[in-house]
């Protein structure tokens, strides 16, 4: 390896162009990096066939291949940051040209959105088992311990505010007002006369107290529910009289605001907990995940029932609405013996897993647990001890611990996306960037013993 320098002891002799002439030299040190690791890992071919990506035959070429697009979505997740600070990256980084397929050289890439572009375009073609076949396929060489699994579930939280009633209330009221005032400008007719700038005002008021009393909470949600009544009873006069289209957003957007009203009314005059609660606006698919936990009740977002094999996870079942992970027990080993064409003998889960009828299908299936024992010990009841405690440690050392890794260093923390297509996809290859580091470790570890 050469001396590394610093730029101004030699910058008049300095050629940046270097990068065309020793090709070879940079790209071999972008495969020794941990992003050229994932790079080996990945399966490039047998994704892009499994997401239906071709290159247009008309018009002008993209900028992204379609192994580039693929990859674009691994470097965002390798890189956690923002799609205006992956294209920053991406402009003069070599490596991360490398890893996506292009060499920018002395342009630059200027629209940032076009991450976003290629996430909506893969979101509609996406198919988690389709893909995690090819994955699967791909890594088992360097997988161990294929009868052995273990399960369970996290919640990847959306990005949004913390809902209460008279946030999405309001949300609604506000979003309806905006839409009808738009409506009437176009028309050139005059806006119905409502009580709206009045309770703007109180609901900012609202909002800045700190201790926010039951008597004008209600006031307040009164009011805004009858608000909103009345401006969505006006749009769809305006649009019966008058023949008015809206735009595909704006209808699944009214549809969410009149289920939302109807849903408040219920709670709030008769005190009915509705099913299916939205709590917001801009994401109508997301609803309140009980978790139980100590901190954190409550989560919005995804629910992800996983389970791992040889160290690496896979997505069996996700979900917007709530679901009990206890049920998925039969259909996860099923699952993996299909996946990896072995009979699971092994099975890592918690104690919500337990029911009798788990217990009864590990059973009869000669599969061992790590579940609480009931009744009488048997006579080898220290074997099965021993057993429960490494199938107990594995799952909590290495299953719980890449819910941490994946929200921590993947951008699972909270999920960016704007459309219910592309949170999933957002969940699924952060995921399987985490997956892919792991398997282009162990590849070269593997490489080096054998070199050695």
């Amino acid at each position: 390896m050469s001396k590394i320098r610093r730029i101004r002891d030699f910058q008049h002799t300095f050629s940046f162009s270097s990068q065309e002439q020793q090709f070879n030299v940079f790209h071999d040190r972008f495969l020794k990096s941990d992003l050229g690791r994932i790079y080996r890992a990945v399966p490039w071919d047998g994704m892009v066939s499994a997401l239906g990506l071709k290159e247009a035959k008309k018009g002008p070429k993209a900028i992204f291949s379609p192994r580039g697009k693929v990859a674009l979505m691994f470097l965002k997740h390798y890189a956690d940051c923002s799609d205006r600070k992956l294209v920053e990256g991406l402009n003069g980084n070599l490596d991360w040209q490398f890893f996506c397929g292009i060499y920018i050289g002395t342009d630059r890439l200027e629209n940032f959105k076009i991450v976003s572009e290629i996430r909506s375009e893969l979101g509609g073609k996406l198919d988690i088992d389709a893909l995690q076949k090819v994955l699967y396929g791909h890594w088992s060489p360097h997988m161990e311990g294929m009868n052995a699994v273990t399960m369970d579930a996290t919640c990847y939280e959306s990005h949004m505010r913390y809902p209460t009633n008279v946030k999405l209330l309001w949300e609604c009221t506000d979003w309806l007002q905006r839409l009808l005032k738009k409506v009437c400008r176009e028309n050139k007719s005059a806006m119905p006369r409502s009580k709206y700038l009045k309770w703007k005002k109180r609901y900012v008021s609202y909002s800045k107290m700190r201790r926010k009393t039951k008597k004008k909470r209600q006031a307040l949600t009164r009011a805004l529910l009858l608000l909103t009544e009345k401006f969505s009873l006006e749009l769809d006069r305006w649009e019966k009289e008058y023949g008015l289209s809206f735009t595909v957003d704006q209808y699944v957007r009214r549809a969410a605001a009149k289920k939302a009203h109807a849903q408040q009314h219920a709670l709030f005059h008769h005190g009915v907990r509705p099913e299916g609660r939205i709590v917001s606006l801009d994401r109508p698919y997301v609803r309140p995940i009980v978790r139980g936990k100590e901190k954190k009740p409550v989560e919005f977002g995804a629910k992800v029932h996983k389970f791992q094999v040889g160290g690496i996870g896979f997505i069996e079942h996700l979900s917007f609405d709530a679901f009990h992970e206890g049920i998925r027990f039969r259909k996860t080993v099923l699952d993996v013996q299909g996946l990896t064409r072995t009979k699971v003998k092994i099975v890592g889960a918690d104690a919500i897993y337990a029911t009798n009828k788990n217990r009864k299908f590990a059973t009869g299936n000669g599969i061992g647990t790590d579940f609480k024992r009931k009744g009488r010990a048997g006579k080898h009841e220290g074997h099965r001890k021993k057993l429960a405690a490494a199938i107990t440690k594995e799952r909590a050392a290495r299953l719980e611990g890449s819910f941490g890794n994946d929200k921590e260093h993947y951008g699972l923390k909270r999920i960016h996306a704007r459309t219910k297509a592309t949170e999933i996809l957002w969940i699924f290859f952060g995921i399987h960037t985490a997956n892919a580091l792991e398997i282009g470790r162990r590849m070269a570890k593997a490489r080096l013993a054998k070199a050695a």
